[in-house]
């Protein structure tokens, strides 16, 4: 089969005509963006221009270009956001749940109608390929169809009688103006992992995303704001760690939602927490994969081709380490050194693609500094992803951030690219003797974010999902990011605070339970009372 690209030819990917400086005007040819833009924030239902002068390149991660630059918000910019929001709270928290499911309900018709524009903006910005991005996306919309359910989600509890005339109900209300900072791998998942909960659940929200990728912010605000979400409710502003923060001190943001790494993670949540404020802040990982010698060899490869390079391995989910039990290493590493030779790596926009560029310079040049401390550590370099340039990814591609897949064999538990999150296509294979030093190996790192077992065998499955130290555990599942309606979060180092994203958690982090007991006058006995209220 030839090379395929996506037809560009008759698709009109472009923020609406309402906002001003549309990000992306038609495309013509695959990689082509409409150069030199500024991407601002938003505010009270409009794109606004920046109060300051700072700014930050925004790149094509495939050619190097550059495609505009991102407006750094100040201090003065979240103001402004948190006071937008801090207007529209009162009404918006009043409407009745299921007028605001209704307005989730546009927005979840109108992101399944514009999905692969919003996946087009993330090829263009990150660099992951198409068909990820798409997958990215439908991740997303899945937690919109789940905060749909908000009036069902909301319904407290009722007890007729719990004393002599008395009832008593608890009932969940929203906590205010909330505030999400996200990532540059995920941005249209992780702030979805946030914002569709919060606002269905009666908050207004205000959006920090990352300064790599902004695109996808102000065309989801724009798809909100024509689903008939009011002004103020959603805000963007984007920036670095001035806007962030301004957030993390600002007495009238309630909650602080992150997706990062953990030392910012650690910041987040001590700093948010110092201030008052409800934290939850999701860190880094290092997640294994266990191959029991009993697996089948062809569908753990798979699962570690497509875990350990997808996305370049820039998720917080990719798997970094193959614990190989046994002698299972013996015939699976000539089988992975392979395929990771032969991975498709090129600009996202081709079809066939399975790894595009890595989303920076200054990430290319982390990761490949890893590289380089593996081979000094003593770890058997298999497959060399530091020879791979923009030269071998195409056309147009010279100037990019372009790096092949990296295997280790032999990495120990002493090496820092067994011991540190990379964040890259470097794979590391540990060989172990058994299901028991497998599991003691995984629980005594640091992070606990996810963790998969390959394995035929019943009783392994149930006895791995059981001793792990870990927050979400996959069985013949590589990935096992949960579903909408469960709860995304590690544990350890991977996670800081008590609840976990969306799902029902998600629920109870962004409102506040009150409890209600209630009698009527005609039931109240003469006298006053001096002790406890007590069953009769």
């Amino acid at each position: 089969m030839g090379r395929q690209t996506l037809d560009f030819n008759h698709c009109f990917v472009c923020l609406p005509a309402c906002l001003s400086n549309p990000r992306i005007a038609m495309f013509s040819s695959p990689a082509e963006i409409t150069p030199q833009i500024t991407i601002g924030h938003y505010l009270n239902g409009s794109v606004v221009t920046p109060s300051t002068g700072r700014s930050q390149d925004v790149f094509n991660p495939a050619t190097g270009a550059v495609s505009g630059q991102v407006a750094l918000g100040s201090a003065a910019d979240v103001d402004a956001a948190v006071a937008a929001a801090q207007a529209a709270f009162p009404a918006w928290s009043d409407m009745p749940p299921i007028r605001r499911a209704r307005v989730m309900f546009k927005f979840l018709e109108l992101l399944n109608k514009n999905k692969d524009q919003l996946a087009h903006l993330i090829t263009a910005e990150h660099g992951k390929v198409f068909t990820d991005a798409q997958g990215e996306v439908s991740r997303g919309i899945d937690i919109v169809e789940f905060a749909c359910g908000m009036p069902q989600l909301l319904k407290g509890d009722f007890t007729d009688q719990v004393s002599t005339g008395i009832d008593n109900w608890t009932l969940r209300q929203p906590l205010g103006v909330v505030a999400g900072i996200t990532p540059f791998n995920f941005p249209v998942m992780v702030p979805m992992w946030m914002f569709p909960v919060a606002i269905a659940a009666g908050n207004c929200f205000v959006l920090k995303p990352s300064p790599i990728d902004p695109s996808a912010s102000l065309f989801m605000a724009d798809l909100f704001k024509q689903a008939g979400l009011p002004d103020g409710v959603f805000n963007v502003v984007q920036g670095d760690k001035e806007a962030v923060d301004a957030l993390l001190v600002h007495p009238d943001v309630k909650a602080v939602s992150f997706v990062g790494s953990t030392p910012i993670a650690n910041y987040i949540y001590e700093t948010g927490a110092h201030h008052g404020k409800r934290v939850q802040a999701l860190g880094g990982a290092k997640n294994h994969m266990v191959v029991m010698p009993d697996a089948d060899l062809e569908q753990a490869v798979d699962a570690l081709i497509g875990a350990g390079y997808g996305s370049a391995g820039e998720r917080c989910m990719a798997i970094s380490v193959a614990v190989l039990v046994g002698n299972v290493a013996d015939k699976l590493i000539p089988m992975l050194k392979a395929r990771a030779e032969t991975l498709v790596i090129k600009n996202g926009v081709h079809l066939d693609a399975e790894m595009g560029p890595i989303v920076t310079g200054i990430a290319h040049k982390r990761i490949t500094g890893y590289i380089d401390l593996g081979v000094e550590e003593g770890a058997e370099l298999l497959v060399d992803g530091r020879t791979f340039t923009g030269a071998h990814a195409g056309e147009g591609c010279a100037q990019g951030f372009w790096m092949g897949g990296t295997l280790f064999d032999h990495v120990t538990p002493d090496m820092r690219i067994y011991k540190e999150e990379i964040f890259g296509p470097v794979l590391g294979c540990v060989r172990v003797n058994d299901l028991k030093e497998a599991v003691d190996l995984i629980n005594a790192h640091e992070f606990g974010n996810g963790v998969s077992c390959f394995t035929r065998d019943g009783h392994v499955a149930r006895e791995f999902s059981r001793r792990i130290q870990v927050g979400m555990v996959g069985i013949n599942v590589p990935i096992p990011v949960p579903m909408a309606w469960h709860g995304f979060g590690g544990w350890k180092k991977s996670l800081f605070g008590d609840m976990h994203a969306y799902g029902e958690e998600g629920v109870r982090f962004y409102t506040k339970q009150k409890s209600i007991m209630q009698r009527w006058p005609e039931s109240i006995g003469k006298g006053a009372e001096f002790v406890m209220p007590t069953a009769k």
